[in-house]
């Protein structure tokens, strides 16, 4: 067996430490929406997964610190929208503390379940939150898809050494 890298420049675990290797994984970019009493919510999450097929599940993690938890973590449903690579200001926007996020650069309609929809994005779907997993400062939200399209147009959008890029041909 052979290592692929040096042994010696290994670290402790440290939240340094698991952003800098994360920064090196690709991933796909969503945001993640809801309806709360003052209005929608929402955030851009790179931890989207598939988790069954059958019944049709999907999870995501947020931050018990985001501004959009109270609502998560209260809420039955959910939109989760995967963005296409013309969607980059709107990843900034969804990620960006503070910003008015459904405002005037938003193009979004009342959904099923009251879920916010936003427009142009590749695929969403509306989903039931089933469970909420306690992970470290985050939760690990579980949801069944309800409904969704995957019929919309663009490449998807990634996140890489911290910046979002399209895939290359």
């Amino acid at each position: 067996m052979t290592a692929t890298s040096d042994l010696g420049a290994a670290r402790p675990a440290s939240p340094d430490l698991l952003r800098s290797v994360f920064r090196r994984h690709p991933a796909g970019v969503a945001v993640v929406t809801a309806r709360g009493r003052s209005g929608p919510v929402g955030f851009t999450a790179t931890s989207l997964a598939s988790v069954s097929a059958e019944p049709p599940m999907l999870s995501f993690g947020v931050s018990t610190g985001s501004s959009s938890w109270p609502v998560i973590a209260d809420t039955d449903h959910v939109g989760v929208h995967l963005l296409g690579e013309h969607q980059q200001d709107l990843a900034a926007t969804f990620a960006r503390r503070g910003a008015d996020r459904f405002g005037p650069g938003t193009a979004w309609r009342e959904g099923p379940e009251g879920v916010p929809v936003l427009d142009g994005v590749p695929a969403w779907m509306v989903c039931r939150v089933t469970a909420r997993v306690p992970a470290g400062d985050h939760r690990i939200v579980v949801a069944e898809v309800l409904l969704g399209d995957p019929t919309g147009h663009g490449r998807p959008l990634v996140y890489h050494q911290g910046r979002f890029s399209g895939l290359p041909d």
